[in-house]
């Protein structure tokens, strides 16, 4: 399925750098909860005839992140690839990543953070307005991709097309959940279902990528030769997921297929030198993909997308 729409859209403006975020190493997690140092929130890409903007529509602390990733490994274990890495075993900074991408005159969301608040912030950096965009699309139905959907009761984005996967939907209209019934379904009468590799507007294609949740899609970005994957909550991390595909992930709902999609679709970006951006993954969020040992490496994405 593909749509065209004839709405005229405000031009991007410019999107700063991304920020570094220094932190003097508090102690406790909950210090982290301060008032920040200033940070980027929205950081663009180009891709062929895409225009691609990550936006950071927010970050919080997670404490003993071991009880969220690397489930099925021991403590010394977990303790030791977070050494080598770099990263403390107390604490992990999650980063919450919705991608906003201009195809043709459609500006399509992917994803909306935990709240309103958030993405209007992110895309008010990119120079925009939630009445801007034209589409908003669905990678999954957890609270931290939906929650930016309404704005006291009322849509956030009144003029958009809502998009998602049949089977996330389904799945969630039967099992139900607060967020879903509080953001997505007052809006399913405008919703357009999607299956794996359909169309969402040209260059923009749905793929299933089934685990994190039961009807988890990718979305696959191709212009003018040149492709980047969303790949949304496919893996959540880029030491303790990305780098160790077969650890198990708390959130996954399906632990054993997430491994085996993770696996499957990591072993595609790394073959054929894909880009991609990862819901999860520290701000600006884009990288690549490199196979090393018996799992992955996130190389992060410098100046090789400005254009």
């Amino acid at each position: 399925m593909t749509f065209s729409i004839d709405r005229r859209m405000a031009m991007v403006g410019a999107v700063g750098a991304a920020g570094l975020m220094l932190t003097s190493g508090p102690s406790k997690a909950q210090d982290m909860m301060k008032p920040a140092l200033p940070m980027a929130k929205a950081r663009g890409f180009k891709l062929g005839d895409l225009d691609v903007i990550a936006l950071l529509a927010g970050s919080a602390p997670r404490e003993k992140p071991h009880g969220i990733f690397g489930v099925n490994v021991s403590d010394d274990v977990f303790a030791k690839v977070s050494a080598d890495n770099f990263i403390g075993t107390d604490m992990a900074q999650f980063y919450f990543t919705p991608t906003l991408v201009r195809s043709g005159g459609n500006i399509i969301l992917f994803d909306t953070g935990v709240n309103a608040a958030g993405i209007t912030a992110a895309l008010a950096e990119a120079g925009l307005a939630p009445a801007d965009v034209t589409h908003v699309v669905l990678t999954h139905m957890h609270g931290d991709h939906i929650g930016g959907l309404m704005m006291d009761g009322m849509p956030t984005f009144a003029n958009a097309a809502y998009l998602t996967g049949q089977v996330e939907f389904d799945h969630w209209s039967k099992a139900g959940n607060d967020g879903f019934e509080k953001n997505v379904r007052p809006l399913a009468e405008k919703m357009t279902f999607l299956k794996d590799g359909d169309t969402v507007a040209p260059g923009i294609t749905a793929m299933a990528t089934f685990g994190h949740t039961p009807g988890h899609m990718s979305f696959m970005l191709d212009s003018m030769g040149k492709q980047l994957l969303l790949m949304a909550d496919l893996a959540n991390h880029y030491v303790w997921s990305l780098a160790y595909p077969d650890w198990e992930v708390k959130f996954d709902a399906d632990k054993a297929m997430a491994v085996q999609t993770r696996r499957k679709v990591l072993d595609m970006v790394a073959t054929d030198r894909i880009p991609l951006i990862g819901y999860h993954m520290p701000f600006p969020a884009a990288g690549f993909v490199e196979k090393r040992d018996q799992g992955f490496r996130f190389v992060p994405v410098t100046y090789q997308l400005m254009g």
